[in-house]
């Protein structure tokens, strides 16, 4: 067996989201201010910085700011399309209403933002960073948390390739590397599996609410010109979620290009397991008026994440012996702003001094405590205090009354009124009612015009895995699909997941089957958050395998 070669790096960053490249930008300018080098590398599972990248996405450029004042003049894409015009809908079936800008705060409105493709984003972020000598290693999945003899982590080992499903070597197989570090940042997005596991072995959620998630689905469509208002931004909430007592919304962005980037979120704390997100967002593309955006265009691609929605009393303990966690992995979205990549990019830059000052000050794989305490005085932890109770009150008393609770709450917070109480969260696995209690969902069969099914979304979200491989969908027990999921719940996995991974075949032959397609996985971690029995486990393919997203 071939013995994993190892290179020393005095920072590891796993995951080239917009998290893991500001770190990595910050850290060698800290070294080219201060004097002294630092040896810094990013993994990235995508076959290119961006391949995986998903988001809306509107963002506030008050991190991009602090990283690189000077981005707007040196050919960011993002700078393309400032935010003009900014509106919030609540739908019925049929109709549409405004929500005038004054029931909002001042930092609902966009203002000073931008719309963009986020992928395109961080494609010019890992420019701006090799220039700075980082080295970046697309298509290298970080597949083991490596440990030193005290416990602490002395980095990760990229995952083998070359192996088939069976377990054995294919000809082309190659062994894992391994990347010994001073200091690992963990940047996987939400519901990172490497995080998961450091997240138990080191007990970093002892004092903190649980995460809680949403599922958004994203289609790119080019519209026709009269239809297209560059900078304009829509959100919704309401229909058609609101007809199962569910909750999330809709957004379309008006971005370069002739493109509109539309999608829905889906909070995964639903009960009821006929729902489906994919087809939600299908019938939301129904209404008249998001349908009469799309008339005449055509849908160009498609893309599914998680995201982490828990917020302010869901951040873990950010640092461990010899590691650090930063950006969605973590969980700093403000919810009602739909918008974490500039509070992503700062827990970067703040996770890159601590760990500059550390290693300046030769210590290695001891906890960054200095990452926490900036945390503890930033104004991303303020920015989240702020909307800390807005999820929780709409879950609690419904998208209509909680919307108005959580809009006072929000109005009270932002004028320094802080309010006594901070609410919790619940699993969202553990939130589905048995299939005897609700009501089967009964959903449109799509038009192929303006409606679609999963596997030709899949397809045009260019998704492929060698086939050969171990499936990357692991069940702790395999019986339970069929034997408790299917009898209990209609086996949910086969409508949460918007990549149609997951079917029953046989049972209308009385031998029900629980396959996995494995292939067709678009790393949205949704059945690794909403399995109710918890038994699916996410872990990752073959590097560069999964979805390769343009312009998302």
């Amino acid at each position: 067996m071939s013995e994993r070669e190892s290179m020393p790096y005095d920072v590891v960053i796993v995951g080239a989201g917009p998290a893991g490249l500001s770190a990595a930008i910050r850290l060698k300018q800290l070294a080219a201010e201060k004097g002294g080098d630092i040896a810094v590398c990013v993994l990235e599972k995508g076959s290119e910085v961006g391949a995986h990248i998903l988001s809306g996405a509107v963002i506030d450029p008050r991190s991009l700011d602090d990283l690189i004042p000077d981005w707007r003049e040196k050919g960011c894409p993002l700078a393309e399309v400032p935010v003009n015009d900014n509106q919030h809908w609540i739908l019925t079936k049929k109709k549409r209403f405004s929500m005038p800008h004054l029931f909002t705060p001042g930092f609902m409105h966009n203002k000073g933002t931008y719309t963009g493709s986020l992928g395109n984003l961080c494609r010019w972020l890992a420019g701006q960073a090799e220039e700075l000598g980082v080295e970046i290693f697309p298509g290298f999945a970080a597949a083991e948390v490596l440990y030193n003899d005290d416990g602490s982590v002395k980095g990760v080992a990229t995952g083998d390739m070359g192996v088939a499903r069976d377990g054995s070597h294919k000809s082309d197989y190659q062994p894992g590397l391994e990347l010994h570090a001073k200091y690992t940042f963990f940047s996987e997005g939400a519901r990172g599996h490497l995080t998961r596991q450091l997240v138990d072995r080191f007990n970093l959620r002892a004092d903190c609410e649980p995460q809680v998630y949403g599922l958004g689905i994203k289609e790119l469509w080019d519209i026709k010109p009269e239809n297209h208002a560059a900078g304009r931004v829509i959100h919704t909430q309401g229909w058609p979620l609101s007809e199962t007592g569910s909750n999330g919304g809709g957004f379309l962005y008006h971005q370069a290009n002739g493109q509109v980037a539309l999608g829905y979120v889906t909070w995964l704390n639903y009960s009821n397991p006929y729902l489906s997100p994919f087809q939600e967002m299908q019938r939301w593309k129904t209404h008249p008026a998001i349908a009469s955006i799309l008339e005449g265009g055509k849908r160009v691609s498609y893309g599914a994440r998680a995201i982490s929605d828990g917020g302010y009393q869901s951040v873990p303990k950010l640092v461990m012996p010899g590691a650090a966690l930063i950006g969605d992995c973590a969980g700093f979205l403000n919810v009602p702003r739909i918008k974490g990549t500039h509070t992503a990019m700062m827990s970067g830059i703040m996770a890159a001094h601590a760990a500059y000052d550390a290693v300046l000050s030769q210590r290695q794989s001891d906890e960054l405590v200095a990452y926490t305490e900036a945390y503890d005085q930033s104004w991303v932890k303020k920015e989240l205090s702020v909307v800390r109770n807005v999820l929780p009150l709409v879950e609690k008393f419904g998208e209509g009354f909680g919307t108005i609770l959580a809009g006072i709450n929000m109005w009270l917070e932002s004028w320094g009124i802080r309010m006594p109480f901070t609410m919790k969260h619940h699993p969202d696995h553990q939130s589905l009612w048995r299939k005897d209690q609700v009501q089967p969902i009964a959903y449109p069969k799509p038009d192929g015009v303006l409606t679609f099914d999963r596997l030709s979304s899949v397809f045009i979200s260019n998704t492929n895995h060698e086939e050969d491989q171990p499936v990357h969908l692991t069940l702790g027990n395999p019986d339970i699909p069929v034997e408790y999921d299917l009898p209990m719940y209609d086996e949910p996995a086969q409508r949460y997941c918007p990549a149609g991974v997951y079917e029953i075949v046989g049972e209308e032959e009385g031998n029900p089957k629980f396959v996995i397609n494995a292939q067709n996985c678009v790393h949205c971690k949704t059945c690794d958050i909403k399995d109710p029995t918890q038994n699916i486990v996410w872990v990752v393919p073959e590097g560069g395998g999964g979805p390769n997203y343009p312009n998302m």
